[in-house]
């Protein structure tokens, strides 16, 4: 059994910069980057995507990977950050990375209207530029969007053609059937993550069951969202394992089946090897 985990933020292990709330849980985990990555492949976790959330997170992760295989960057905007990125005027610095070795998506980025850290006006600038970012690169995106669906697809919509079409994930969905529907329809893929084991939503429960095997793709969020019945723990990429026996268990799918068809997403959407 081979899986992906697309989404984590191992690049703050035993590290000073990044993002610090992450950093702060990683501190809580007493294995080593070589221990935790070691893990993950005994539990057939052979690639990870390293996700940026800010310009210095988006460095960390690209000097992260350099000299592991299997691993990969992507840099990212969150939308927490949209405000802060443009009073620093980071945005040359930022496009520069693009071009940076092993980087194999744009994002995070995207909306966040449930915390709205940043001002919605900011978010959907900085969002736009990250979206232009990954077209002019032919690159997918890692979208965060929560509570803010009504602005995404019109932005969306207003960037995608059939010359230049929008590649690119909803990571931690969490939404309505609906819009998964609609991404499903727009070739995007669905990321679940550990939520999916302990959302006591029978809404949610559902949409999980139908979101077709040709679009999803799995994730931890590591250190985030640990799946049951692991909570109260750190969550590192192994658990991609736990959340796969979870799916095939509710969908009614040979774990094989949904992880080879989970793994070949992962790679033809990040273009992996």
């Amino acid at each position: 059994m081979q899986l992906v985990d697309t989404h984590c933020h191992i690049q703050s292990i035993e590290n000073d910069s990044g993002e610090p709330g992450t950093r702060r849980l990683w501190k809580e985990d007493s294995n080593s980057v070589e221990e935790i990555i070691s893990s993950a492949k005994e539990n057939g976790v052979e690639t990870m995507v390293c996700v940026g959330c800010d310009l210095k997170d988006s460095k960390l992760a690209i000097d992260f990977v350099k000299n592991k295989s299997n691993l990969y960057a992507s840099i990212g905007i969150h939308p927490h950050e949209a405000s802060e990125y443009l009073k620093n005027n980071q945005r040359n610095e930022f496009v520069s990375l693009v071009s940076s070795e092993k980087v194999v998506a744009v994002g995070e980025c995207g909306l966040d209207y449930f915390y709205n850290h940043s001002d919605k006006k900011d978010q959907l600038e900085v969002f736009e530029q990250q979206i232009i970012l990954a077209l002019d690169n032919n690159l997918p995106l890692i979208f965060h969007v929560r509570e803010a669906f009504e602005d995404f697809w019109p932005l969306f919509d207003s960037l995608n053609s059939r010359e230049k079409p929008i590649r690119g994930v909803l990571h931690s969905f969490t939404d309505s059937t609906k819009n998964m529907i609609r991404a499903v329809e727009n070739g995007l893929f669905i990321g679940v993550n550990g939520i999916a084991t302990f959302t006591k939503d029978s809404k949610q429960i559902e949409m999980y069951r139908n979101i077709p095997l040709t679009n999803l793709v799995l994730e931890t969020d590591s250190p985030f969202l640990t799946p049951v019945p692991f909570r109260g723990n750190i969550n590192e990429p192994k658990n991609v394992s736990v959340i796969a026996e979870f799916l095939a268990s509710i969908r009614g799918e040979e774990l094989d089946e949904l992880s080879k068809l989970t793994t070949l997403n992962a790679k033809s959407l990040f273009r992996l090897n």
